[in-house]
């Protein structure tokens, strides 16, 4: 990419939330894909994916309220809380995905007692009678987003929500789309700096800038270069050092399966007459969480797809380590890939960003292993 288009990824997110904030919008932290983003689009609301990117020293105050064996992900956000680093957010909603979320909700509750605190259930297939149960959920949901922040949550303002939130997938999915290139014009991890912004980020303030990389790319001239292309799993990867500490090595990360990625993420929210469950068949049927028993096939379907139309030579699979779901999940994802003599590369690791020495050793040997 030449320098004149690298600057469109160079902004900062820090001050965008500050400005945003200024301007008296509303951030509402949410931890899970299953939690409706565009209901929390209205104005002045905004969802914001929460993290613990500025973490340091580990997490000592929430490991006196949950379990070492608990996924470092939500420990890291219940450290963040406990010592004040996210009272900027105005709102919790969680979705219960896992017991390791549920436990999270319990403990800023006990702690915190926030204002405004609430959990959807979420059903564990996605069939119409799901949707319909689900859809519900998120109507209730609305009802007391409306009533505690005294706000206009109508039909004709969440419709227009979900038909922002589309525009600004399609924008996120052309620029994408340039990672399928032969030789792209930038890095996984220029590309996952601006998804963690589009996920934390209102929509007015993330919408300029993602118009200004999509026009300067097409004027991109300089490709990354790499040694081999790579498809990363996980859950959540909100800490672009693995991604880089992965790309130092000359695996370009090219296509992302991973809950704060873009596949499957991108895709845009059929519209009728009925946006709660528009939102509801969205959200139970696209996301690719392996929590859904009803989907598995399409999963791999959906890795499969991936690989092929990335092109695509290996694969890296970086579960959380202690994370239930995923503990099994990237077990079978791995065998199935292997049975298509897929390369693959299983990476335990902790939520925040440690241990490059050894990340840089074995991912080094499987760009060998994919080279032979």
């Amino acid at each position: 990419m030449s320098n004149h288009a690298e600057n469109a990824f160079n902004f900062s997110s820090n001050q965008l939330l500050e400005t945003a904030l200024d301007n008296d919008n509303v951030p509402i932290g949410y931890a899970c894909n299953y939690v409706p983003r565009m209901l929390l689009n209205v104005e002045p609301l905004f969802p914001y994916r929460v993290n613990a990117i500025g973490l340091t020293g580990g997490t000592e105050l929430a490991d006196i309220y949950m379990s070492q064996v608990t996924c470092s992900f939500t420990r890291s956000i219940l450290d963040m809380v406990m010592d004040d680093q996210l009272e900027f957010i105005q709102g919790w909603i969680f979705a219960a995905g896992c017991d390791h979320l549920r436990r999270l909700y319990d403990n800023l509750q006990y702690n915190l007692a926030p204002n405004f605190c609430h959990i959807l259930d979420v059903p564990h297939k996605s069939g119409a009678d799901a949707i319909s149960w689900f859809s519900q959920e998120i109507k209730a949901l609305s009802l007391l987003v409306s009533e505690h922040f005294q706000m206009d949550l109508s039909v004709v303002k969440i419709n227009q929500a979900i038909s922002e939130h589309n525009t600004l997938m399609q924008s996120l999915q052309r620029i994408a789309n340039f990672r399928k290139k032969e030789f792209p014009p930038f890095s996984g991890t220029q590309f996952h700096r601006l998804m963690h912004a589009v996920w934390t980020l209102p929509n007015q303030s993330i919408t300029p800038i993602v118009e200004k990389i999509e026009k300067q790319l097409t004027e991109a001239k300089n490709p990354v270069d790499y040694k081999a292309r790579v498809l990363l799993v996980s859950s959540v990867i909100d800490q672009y050092e693995w991604i880089e500490a992965i790309e130092n090595n000359g695996a370009l990360v090219v296509a992302d399966r991973f809950c704060t990625g873009a596949i499957p993420q991108l895709k845009t929210c059929v519209q009728t007459d009925d946006p709660f469950y528009d939102m509801a068949a969205h959200l139970l049927q696209t996301n690719a969480c392996p929590r859904m028993m009803d989907t598995f096939n399409n999963r791999m379907e959906l890795i499969l797809n991936t690989i092929k139309d990335y092109r695509v030579d290996g694969v890296i699979i970086a579960p959380i380590k202690f994370c239930d779901i995923w503990g099994v999940e990237t077990t079978q994802v791995a065998s199935f890939l292997k049975e298509k003599k897929i390369p693959v590369l299983r990476l335990e690791r902790d939520y925040c960003f440690s241990g490059e020495g050894q990340l840089s050793t074995r991912v080094q040997a499987f760009i060998e292993q994919i080279l032979q």
